[in-house]
């Protein structure tokens, strides 16, 4: 039996539930109720990639990983390594690709993280930077490992204070390479309040003092920059929820 070729009709209706989905407040903020109950269990932290924590929301990961697909970028830039699930997700993807490098800088990448980054399989694909993200020296290293003509996109994911995030905005959003994205990653503070802001992290950042007002200031200035409204509308249960920027052509 033939069946006919459904799957344009198919994107069609990706595209419109995700942005209906964008306009359903209510959905969102279960969403957002949720992820306060959930929080309490540690939930964005009880994930692996590859054997190594990934301390994201499934959601968020596979946002990444369409956008990586779709892109297809050379180089990608995360700040904030942590534990290193996400930047070893992010090069088991360029290995099943067969191109690209993760470049990762911390400001302190702990022995035993480095470890479990350097001995893994996807480590060829690593470059490990370690210093202040916005710091000239890491800077200039980091542009040191972007070969020319690379296509660039950048996950911004380390101190989640507005003045920092806006900093490593103005610091790497001019690297990323049109069609390209620039992730802001925990955005989903900013829709909460006092009560309900995540309590169990090393910092405890509040709306106002957070990645998605840096987002927006940002924005205000970076008009080559443009919210992805389709990926972002369907970002629920979903630490970034509106952090996903298109560098738009031309």
């Amino acid at each position: 039996m033939s069946h006919p070729d459904d799957r344009e009709e198919f994107r069609e209706m990706q595209r419109t539930q995700s942005l209906a989905l964008s306009q359903d407040k209510d959905a969102f903020d279960d969403s957002l109720a949720l992820l306060t109950k959930l929080d309490k269990h540690d939930y964005s932290y009880l994930w692996c990639w590859m054997g190594v924590p990934i301390i994201q929301m499934p959601a968020d990961i596979m946002a990444t990983q369409e956008v990586i697909w779709a892109t297809k970028p050379d180089i990608i830039i995360e700040t904030g390594v942590a534990r290193g699930g996400s930047v070893l997700f992010m090069a088991s993807l360029f290995e099943a690709m067969g191109n690209g490098k993760v470049i990762g800088v911390d400001i302190d990448i702990r022995a035993h993280n480095r470890d479990a980054i350097e001995s893994h399989p996807m480590s060829k694909r690593i470059t490990l930077i370690e210093g202040g993200s916005v710091d000239d020296n890491t800077l200039d290293a980091v542009r040191a490992n972007i070969p020319d003509g690379a296509r660039v996109m950048v996950v911004l994911d380390s101190d989640h204070s507005r003045d920092h995030v806006l900093a490593e905005c103005r610091a790497y959003g001019p690297l990323v390479s049109e069609g390209c994205y620039l992730v802001v990653a925990d955005t989903v503070v900013g829709h909460m309040d006092e009560e309900t802001a995540p309590k169990k992290r090393s910092k405890i950042w509040y709306r106002g003092n957070e990645p998605l007002s840096a987002l927006n200031d940002y924005l205000e200035e970076a008009t080559e920059f443009e919210v992805d409204p389709v990926l972002n509308g369907k970002l629920v249960i979903s630490s970034s929820p509106g952090g996903y920027l298109r560098r738009k052509a031309g």
